[in-house]
């Protein structure tokens, strides 16, 4: 249940996964079902919505008893929801409603909440704009991930790149007034004109904020993810044998080079580089991620999803059918926590702190973790400290970040 322990404190964000996409692309870690699951007669989504109204209202009595109810002086209400999954665009505009009319009776919703929806930018999987918008969403963030025909095939995409304008052109046409596009750079056999082509694209659709990842094909089977209890599927097989040919494509200089570019495009296009990976018009930051990267408490529903409370993180574990039974017979779903000790909280301030442009305090500086790695980085130029006395990545710290952070755990 949530926050049974001392110190925790109510949510500020709530995250709701929605595990369903119609295909799945094989460079995806996300827990997702897809195909029978999704669409058809042996569809599932109607027994996880039920679980997920559920869930909401298991989650919200634990905090109605440890913190009282929403809008008390222990219980704000939510300033943002975000939506993610999967293809949550893929839910009926009735199903949406019914979840966020339920979050907002249970948790409430502060005015001018941010309600973020990902959608996918094909015809038949971004939904009706209209009716989202209808339902409460803000905020729009589309999956467009490359603007090249080519590399959209290449990653198993279904959506074509006019696809992302159209959907751009019906958010706006909606009256949802913040959209978002997510790329990819550092895939397989890229090129890097590809990418600048890429860039150029989605800066004339005028979105209010680009997430750019570089491409990471992890393996949670080896890591011990995706066990009953754990929080990741395991990798299906197509997607294991494209992604032990996609490694061996992908090039360390080239997305350094790539990421480079974007930060000058980026900036001389007027958006904010607020975190390693995300820059919005002025304005337009994801709250609900700066919740993230502020570690602030957030509550999570969904199979796969992940809460904190300020002192422990809880996750649900990823399978679907264990998820809707433990939820239809009135118990949490399956899953797993841990408390945080002193030394892994301080290691997660500073490295969450380091991701935003803001930094972290100079003070940080001369207290472990930072203190024994702060010299080197200094000296690396990964590091460097404001007019304002505050620690920031540099560029080239951005691009070694993961470097930066393994030595602060």
């Amino acid at each position: 249940m949530t926050a049974s322990h001392p110190g925790a404190r109510a949510p500020v964000a709530l995250y709701v996964h929605v595990p369903f996409c119609v295909s799945l692309c094989p460079y995806c870690d996300f827990v997702v079902y897809t195909g029978a699951a999704t669409r058809g007669p042996r569809a599932r989504m109607d027994a996880f919505v039920t679980a997920l109204l559920a869930e909401i209202d298991l989650r919200a009595d634990a905090l109605d008893a440890t913190h009282g109810v929403p809008g008390t002086r222990d219980r704000p209400v939510l300033r943002s929801v975000y939506l993610g999954g999967g293809t949550p665009s893929l839910l009926p505009a009735a199903d949406l409603e019914r979840i966020l009319g339920r979050v907002r009776d249970r948790f409430g919703l502060a005015p001018g909440a941010e309600v973020t929806l990902e959608a996918n930018p094909g015809p038949d999987e971004r939904g009706d704009p209209v009716a989202q918008r209808r339902a409460g969403i803000t905020r729009l963030s589309l999956g467009a991930q490359s603007m090249d025909p080519d590399e959209l095939r290449r990653l198993g995409r279904r959506h074509r790149p006019a696809d992302v304008g159209d959907a751009v052109r019906a958010a706006r046409e909606a009256g949802i007034a913040s959209v978002g596009l997510d790329l990819l750079y550092d895939l397989p056999d890229g090129w890097h004109g590809t990418w600048m082509r890429t860039l150029e694209a989605a800066l004339a659709l005028e979105p209010e904020h680009l997430s750019l990842y570089a491409l990471t094909l992890d393996d949670p089977d080896a890591e011990g993810l995706t066990g009953p209890l754990g929080d990741h599927l395991p990798v299906r097989s197509g997607a294991r044998r494209w992604r032990e040919v996609a490694r061996p494509a992908q090039d360390e200089d080239r997305a350094a080079a790539q990421y480079h570019h974007a930060v000058v495009a980026l900036a001389g296009a007027g958006f904010r580089g607020y975190e390693i990976s995300n820059w919005a018009r002025p304005g337009h930051e994801s709250r609900h991620n700066l919740a993230y990267w502020q570690r602030q408490p957030y509550e999570a529903v969904g199979p796969g999803a992940h809460a904190f409370d300020g002192v422990a993180r809880r996750w649900n574990a990823a399978r679907l059918d264990g998820y809707v039974a433990a939820l239809a017979a009135g118990s949490p779903p399956p899953g797993g926590a841990e408390e945080l000790d002193a030394s892994d909280a301080a290691a997660e301030s500073v490295i969450l702190g380091l991701r935003l442009d803001t930094g972290v305090p100079l003070s940080m500086a001369y207290e472990p973790p930072l203190a024994d790695q702060f010299g080197w980085a200094l000296a690396a130029e990964l590091l460097t400290v404001t007019d304002g006395d505050r620690v920031v990545l540099t560029t080239r710290g951005r691009l070694l970040s993961n470097e930066v952070f393994a030595r602060l755990v």
